[in-house]
């Protein structure tokens, strides 16, 4: 299976996301603070540092995520622990923004949202070995203590 390729693919998309939304909320920045816009009265000084700090908040989520991808195809291996759930919720985070953005920016975002989505969960999925032998509990989660699985063919 091309596992490395998806997970590469997935990192450039993933950096090029990040630089693009970093961007877009500076430019957002720059917009409210030169034309002196307020929402309910909020400073505008206000409202470009947080539209700039939320910018930097998701840049860096979005190139944590890009990096875990890239580690693991350089690795060939599963992405385990933290990394695991900064791709999960990546990947949610994608489906409820495209299944958001349908109605709001049109067919285009959504497909690129869900292709994103596709993605990031077969770069989850393809690097999973272990399929059912896998054990009912993770491995960090100690109580309650995991009992022995039968052996098929013996009682």
């Amino acid at each position: 299976m091309a596992r490395r390729p998806v997970a590469v693919v997935a990192a450039i998309i993933l950096i090029l996301e990040a630089l693009g939304l970093a961007g877009i909320n500076g430019f957002l920045g720059l917009v409210v603070d030169r034309q002196q816009m307020s929402l309910a009265g909020l400073d505008p000084h206000v409202m470009k540092v947080s539209t700039w700090i939320l910018g930097v908040i998701v840049g860096v989520y979005l190139l944590l995520c890009a990096f875990a991808l890239l580690r693991a195809a350089i690795r060939d291996r599963d992405v385990t622990g933290f990394w695991r759930i900064l791709l999960v919720t990546a990947a949610v985070v994608h489906g409820v923004l495209g299944a958001v953005s349908v109605g709001l920016l049109g067919w285009f975002v959504f497909v690129f949202m869900m292709v994103m989505m596709g993605l990031l969960v077969l770069s989850l999925i393809a690097y999973d070995e272990r399929g059912d032998e896998r054990p009912v509990r993770p491995g960090w989660l100690k109580w309650p203590a995991r009992l022995p699985r039968p052996k098929p063919g013996r009682n």
